[in-house]
């Protein structure tokens, strides 16, 4: 009987540790659902006029390939984490990077993307979420517009660091906060006054503020990040509409309401033209924020900061520095 009771008491302890731990591991929401979103994709990728809709993404490719060329070294080997059709691997060139691989969620996209000649090019398709990369195999990961829709992004920022040789670099941009901030705001404006409350038809997005801790929560060190505006035009909220669909940039949050009623977008598309149009002026503005940010592996070579309590100048004497021409 009391070795039956013991029994009992230890497994007891072992459930109420197990418990315990779980609690204690770290987890994440899923806010997106992946599956909607590779549809989403393999939808707008074979659309005849699939071509109509890249204007922006083109552009964005285009600046985060700029922050590569920026970097004076030739990598040997990177990936394209969740390249689309190619963005940015049509400005990557075979000086920069030998060899160049490509994945993506939709295996239609991932078909059209292409590079620029010379660049050695291998294509997977494979989620962010679960990249899967050797330990210590690349010298350079780069993504361009595909992060946000990462449930767990400090899950794949970890991959991506474990992933990088030591002294190699993150560089990628994603959607920031404030985009699309006037179609959010008369959708919901628009609800408000029909129905008395608000669904979320615009996905969420990562503020900038929180980058940075992400980064450095991976691991990340020299994080660089900086924001841009893209503010295009359309004749109305509905043209906005259909290219964000054409972008496969529609909403795949698992919450998101099954059907906007007309009544509804009417209003809201009065409300947009009536709050951000400019005056004579057609059309309405959207508002495109970019996060571009860059963050280094760990490396025996890299610059290290001073030990604390080292420095030379206090910073209450710079007024005195800049009087006396620079020096003290």
């Amino acid at each position: 009987m009391l070795k039956n009771l013991t029994k009992l008491s230890t497994l007891k302890v072992t459930c109420d540790l197990r418990a315990l731990s779980s609690l204690t591991q770290p987890t994440h929401q899923n806010i997106f659902d992946r599956n909607a979103k590779r549809l989403q994709k393999e939808r707008a990728a074979l659309s005849e006029d699939v071509g109509l809709y890249d204007y922006l993404k083109e552009e964005v490719g285009f600046r985060l390939a700029d922050r590569v060329f920026d970097i004076k070294r030739e990598f040997k080997a990177a990936a394209d984490i969740g390249c689309s059709r190619g963005y940015l691997s049509k400005h990557i060139l075979a000086e920069s990077v030998e060899h160049l691989t490509l994945t993506d969620t939709s295996a239609t996209m991932l078909e059209q993307a292409q590079g620029t000649p010379g660049l050695k090019i291998h294509k997977l398709v494979r989620d962010e979420e679960d990249l899967d990369f050797e330990e210590n195999s690349l010298d350079l990961v780069i993504s361009s517009l595909s992060l946000h829709w990462v449930n767990d992004l400090p899950g794949c920022f970890a991959q991506i660091k474990r992933s990088l040789k030591p002294d190699g670099v993150f560089i990628a941009s994603m959607f920031g906060g404030d985009t699309l901030y006037e179609l959010r705001s008369s959708l919901q404006l628009a609800e408000l006054e029909r129905k008395g409350g608000i669904s979320p038809h615009i996905s969420p997005f990562t503020q900038i503020r929180d980058i940075g801790s992400l980064l450095n929560r991976a691991g990340f060190t020299m994080l660089t990040i900086d924001t841009d505006e893209l503010v295009i035009g359309y004749p109305s909220m509905f043209e906005l509409m259909w290219d964000l669909k054409g972008m496969a940039e529609n909403n795949a949050a698992f919450n998101r309401p099954a059907h906007l009623s007309r009544e509804t977008m009417l209003a809201a598309s009065a409300i947009y033209q009536e709050l951000y149009a400019k005056p004579n002026e057609s059309g309405v503005p959207a508002t495109f924020q970019i996060i571009y940010f860059v963050g280094w592996k760990p490396g025996p070579n890299q610059p290290q900061p001073l030990a604390r309590g080292t420095g030379e100048v206090s910073l209450k004497d710079l007024g005195k520095i800049i009087e006396k021409g620079g020096k003290l």
